[in-house]
């Protein structure tokens, strides 16, 4: 006898139908959870591991930040010069980090493979490439001023500034800083300098101010490539003032012909009687500006000079000087540089 299918209700069926879809949800939520987990593995290991190569198989690669730019243009310049592989990933890195709104502008390097985590800490450490430039002791401002504008990493127009207002040193600058910028930097680092060893001077100098220490100490630098001589012949100058002596200086005759330029030649007898507002072959005391920008060592020189009774040197053909404190003496010594002056020129020695 055959049995008839038992009849299915209705909830028997939706209640056959539940386990299927609760297997179907977990399993989408498994892969879900995977894929998350997948791309949670990708950002760390790009954020914490190597960065890309290099362009062109160098160990570091630089890029330059433009002041005003934002968070997605900072990771526009980094991915195109290679630092990052993801421009996305950088931008949630720094807003997640909190390094988003400390990052600074200016030029970076980069090594070979460095990290995401690395670049972040470098561009808000501030981190920057430093350049240098070097003012030689001696330099007149508009030497300075025409050093400046031939460094192409420096931005914006400078005009020289008051002769011997600028400190000979090297000094750090950032690409794209103006130049105007670096000046202001190299004219305080002068007024410090001076402010503190005019503070230490000694007690009986022939000068009242510390611009006309300047413009002795200007003198004495022009006078000497050597750097030992350099308080001696602050003693001979400051030794000839008290006494009311004229400095006599061939350097202050040049600066009046060619403004502190090589002359590239011999002082005429015409330019030693000239009447300038430098040439202490014709005026009594010191100039009306410096000459140059006198270093460190001649500002020292001319505000604690050794106590000597010198008065007078000439070149000795090395290089120096030859120190003398009777006239008779310096006649002695001139002569005997005239001779050598004279041998040299028949050699062909300029």
């Amino acid at each position: 006898m055959s049995r008839r299918p038992k009849a299915i209700s209705r909830a028997q069926r939706k209640g056959r139908g539940r386990p299927i879809r609760r297997k179907a949800s977990r399993g989408g939520a498994l892969i879900v959870l995977v894929i998350l987990a997948l791309v949670a593995a990708w950002a760390v290991l790009s954020y914490a591991g190597p960065g890309p190569h290099a362009p062109g198989g160098r160990a570091v690669t630089t890029v330059f930040l433009p002041k005003g730019a934002s968070l997605t243009q900072i990771a526009a310049r980094l991915n195109a010069g290679g630092v990052i592989e993801s421009r996305l990933l950088f931008v949630l890195a720094a807003r997640v980090s909190g390094a988003a709104g400390a990052l600074k502008a200016g030029e970076y390097q980069f090594a070979s493979e460095a990290s995401m985590r690395r670049v972040l800490a470098k561009i808000v450490a501030g981190d920057v490439v430093r350049h240098q430039v070097t003012v030689p002791e001696g330099y007149t401002s508009q030497m300075v001023a025409e050093l400046l504008a031939a460094e192409p990493a420096l931005s914006g127009p400078v005009e020289a500034p008051p002769e011997g207002s600028i400190l000979p040193e090297t000094y750090d600058f950032q690409r794209g800083e103006s130049r105007a910028e670096v000046l202001a930097r190299m004219r305080a680092a002068q007024t410090r300098l001076v402010g503190e060893l005019w503070a230490g001077r000694a007690a009986d100098l022939p000068f009242d101010t510390p611009q006309e220490a300047v413009t002795l100490a200007s003198i004495v630098e022009k006078e000497t490539g050597v750097p030992a001589e350099r308080p001696r012949i602050a003693a001979v100058f400051v030794n000839r003032l008290k006494k009311g002596m004229r400095l006599e200086s061939d350097p202050t005759i040049i600066y009046g012909v060619t403004k502190g330029k090589p002359l590239g030649r011999s002082i005429l007898l015409s330019e030693k009687n000239s009447v300038t507002p430098w040439n202490t072959y014709t005026m009594d005391g010191l100039p009306s500006t410096p000459i140059a920008n006198p270093g460190r060592a001649a500002l020292a020189a001319v505000l604690n000079p050794p106590k000597t009774e010198e008065l007078f040197f000439v070149a000795d053909g090395t290089g120096g000087h030859v120190f003398s404190s009777t006239f008779t003496e310096h006649e002695r010594n001139v002569a005997r540089w005239r001779r050598i002056k004279a041998q040299q020129i028949k050699a062909g020695v300029r």
